[in-house]
């Protein structure tokens, strides 16, 4: 199954792209033996409109449009569900199981997520209720990906 994680915004050069690749490329190493490939990212780029709803609409149309036809999507939302790391291995792996082609996980622009995003993810999952730069939600997703990958192998970098 391949992983993709597609995001509004470029992440510029510096310590937190510097740390993503770093995740990331150890994710993919790892994710090889568990029929897992990737994770490869998409930047969506984020819109000009001046009022938020206008810009949450057409970055919404950009991520819907970028997303594989087929496939689960994992949406990065405040009012998601607070998961463990061990229950996004756990999804992760069902999925894998199931025969899912791509599993998608969105991270939206500084206004959020529009309702019809909102509506295409399988599952919206928030990293706790506190607000976070997006720079930082990108490197926590890119270091759950990477954890999933070594709960998943039985790898001691997971220590409950």
């Amino acid at each position: 199954m391949r992983l993709l994680v597609l995001t509004v915004g470029r992440l510029k050069a510096g310590p937190e792209r510097e740390l993503c690749a770093r995740y990331f490329d150890r994710a993919g190493k790892g994710g090889r033996a568990l029929g897992l490939s990737g994770p490869d990212v998409s930047e969506i780029t984020e819109s000009a409109a001046r009022r938020a709803e206008d810009r949450m609409a057409e970055e919404g149309t950009a991520l819907l449009a970028a997303l594989p036809e087929a496939g689960a999507v994992m949406a990065l939302d405040p009012r998601g569900v607070e998961m463990s790391s061990e229950q996004i291995a756990a999804d992760i792996a069902a999925l894998r199981d199931r025969g899912a082609r791509t599993l998608a996980f969105i991270i939206g622009g500084a206004d959020g997520l529009s309702d019809p995003v909102r509506a295409r993810a399988d599952r919206l999952i928030a990293f706790g209720r506190a607000t976070f730069p997006h720079q930082l939600v990108r490197v926590m997703m890119a270091e759950q990906i990477y954890r999933a990958t070594t709960i998943l192998a039985g790898h001691p970098y997971h220590k409950a």
